[in-house]
């Protein structure tokens, strides 16, 4: 079991306050949205949860123990895969056994059986087992952003978090993505929080979401709470129509596997129209 406890969070940046006494709880098992535009203190809540930037104020708890430094047991997802591209999708997979290797057994690939049977399934979970030895560098944006998901699988966390992970992909790949996120989290039993933007993505796959604005949490709830009324909450002033996926076009997927997309989604795009 990993509860995550987010209790009176505050996150300064000189005269800027990025996060502004922000508490929650988040149960095993459960998956979290992250909602909010740029600068309301998405991406700082993220990396104060993996132990990247030091609260202010507050503190962060994984089972009652205070996240003072990174662990090996909270795997992060970042918007730009931060893969190798002259690598396989395989030995990028593999990185994520370094917290149990040593450097020179990691680069000659000499980590155990069970290491590389990981890698294996982490790539079969996100759909690329028979990529495995593609080069990073000759995939799309979406697969390597899965090879990105399959290393922090591989990393044997309990809590996933993840930082706009389909911010910079196409609308295919983006629910390709988010299939895949939502099927790995669920079949390990992890918790996960994502960040995101595109509200109708938000809707489709999340159970939980977390609004911020300006720094302070402004919703903390389930889908059947998450309305217009509650958008405009988060989002204020802001003009929204380009978070939302146009209609048709979240479903109609590209190129690398649309299909899998519906399949790891589970159904239908669940579109909201302003």
């Amino acid at each position: 079991m990993s509860r995550i406890t987010v209790d009176g969070l505050t996150k300064r940046f000189g005269e800027t306050v990025a996060l502004d006494d922000v508490s929650f709880e988040i149960p095993q098992g459960e998956f979290v949205i992250v909602l909010g535009v740029s600068g309301s203190g998405k991406s700082t809540l993220l990396r104060c949860m993996n132990a990247l930037e030091t609260p202010t104020e507050g503190e962060i708890r994984i089972d009652e123990t205070p996240v003072t430094s990174p662990r090996d047991d909270v795997a992060m997802i970042f918007q730009q895969h931060n893969i190798i591209g002259q690598m396989s999708a395989y030995s990028n997979a593999l990185t994520g056994s370094l917290n149990r290797n040593t450097f020179l057994d990691s680069l000659l690939q000499r980590q155990g059986e069970e290491d590389k049977l990981q890698a294996l399934d982490a790539l079969d979970t996100v759909g690329l087992l028979d990529q495995a030895q593609q080069s990073a560098q000759r995939m799309s944006g979406g697969q390597q952003q899965r090879v990105g998901i399959a290393r922090a699988l591989v990393q044997d966390p309990t809590i996933l978090l993840a930082d706009e992970p389909v911010a910079s992909l196409d609308p295919g790949s983006s629910q390709q993505v988010m299939g895949y996120l939502r099927t790995a989290a669920r079949e390990r039993g992890l918790s996960a929080v994502i960040s995101l933007h595109q509200v109708n993505l938000a809707r489709k796959f999340g159970e939980r979401f977390i609004g911020l604005r300006d720094g302070k949490k402004v919703f903390d709830g389930y889908r059947d709470e998450f309305d217009m009324d509650v958008i405009d909450e988060i989002y204020g002033d802001i003009d929204t129509d380009g978070m939302f996926a146009p209609e048709g076009e979240a479903d109609a997927g590209t190129g690398d596997g649309a299909d899998a997309a519906t399949a790891a989604s589970g159904g239908s795009s669940s579109g909201v129209t302003r």
